[in-house]
């Protein structure tokens, strides 16, 4: 697909989608939102790809909505760009595969949305994040904020409209962790790749599972995983990985072979 806002790269079973429009802040403008939801459904049916990296780059995530573009629009005839921005999200939120926001700069309402919808979120220490919706009159995205940090707080995000930095982020458990400035994509990159080594149908079953349990009662959630475990335990690839790490663990245990003297 041709791709005019995005950018795509993708090596060693990692895709990594960057927002390219620097002139607006990556702005989430429709053209914006079309590629998005076009992309993250394609990166879904692609074997060759077990991890996204959801990006900005090292400067920005996205300043949110495009103003300019929302000052256009009538309550009677808003429809369909409503419609637009929540195909994207969904696209991003029930992508099989993980997805991992790399936060360098300003993640706001819209944008701070986007970064709402991915399964782990680190940032640069210039990052920062606000949900300003009820400074524009509008009303925010709760779910799955208050899922992530808990419901207080979501309310507190929400109602405030105030701006966090990345280590606040981090203490409130929206972030799992913040880099130094300039240091971002190298340092996601590593952990991405790192998740990338793993079955990628175990990372795809290990995230709908943790989907899953949100909405079961404890019974229900404990009955859920002893089937999925079962599904995997035993077969051809478990046996596979388990020969490889018993290997690699025999292999550290020898002792090293002394320099002749």
């Amino acid at each position: 697909m041709a791709l005019h806002h995005l950018r795509l790269e993708v090596c060693d079973r990692v895709a990594t989608v960057t927002i390219h429009r620097p002139d607006k802040g990556n702005a989430l403008a429709p053209a914006v939102l079309d590629e998005i939801a076009a992309l993250f459904g394609q990166l879904a049916t692609r074997d060759d790809v077990s991890v996204i990296v959801f990006t900005g780059g090292e400067r920005y995530f996205s300043a949110g909505f495009d103003l300019d573009e929302i000052r256009k629009l009538q309550q009677v005839s808003n429809e369909a760009y409503i419609a637009l921005f929540h195909r994207a999200y969904r696209a991003v939120l029930f992508c099989p595969q993980p997805v991992i926001a790399a936060v360098g700069g300003a993640a706001i309402a819209g944008g701070f949305d986007l970064t709402m919808m991915c399964d782990i979120r680190y940032a640069s220490t210039r990052a920062r994040f606000g949900q300003r919706e009820v400074v524009l009159s509008l009303t925010p995205i709760m779910d799955p904020l208050w899922r992530i940090i808990g419901l207080g707080r979501a309310k507190e995000v929400a109602l405030s409209g105030r701006l966090y930095g990345a280590d606040e982020a981090e203490r409130m458990g929206y972030v799992s962790r913040v880099f130094p400035e300039g240091q971002l994509l190298a340092s996601v990159a590593a952990i991405a790749r790192d998740m990338a080594v793993h079955d990628r149908r175990t990372l795809v079953e290990t995230k709908r599972l943790s989907n899953q349990v949100l909405n079961q009662d404890l019974d229900g959630a404990m009955r859920l995983q002893e089937w999925l475990f079962r599904s995997y335990i035993g077969s051809d690839d478990n046996h596979r990985r388990i020969d490889a790490l018993q290997a690699t663990l025999a292999a550290a245990r020898r002792p090293a072979l002394q320099e002749p003297t």
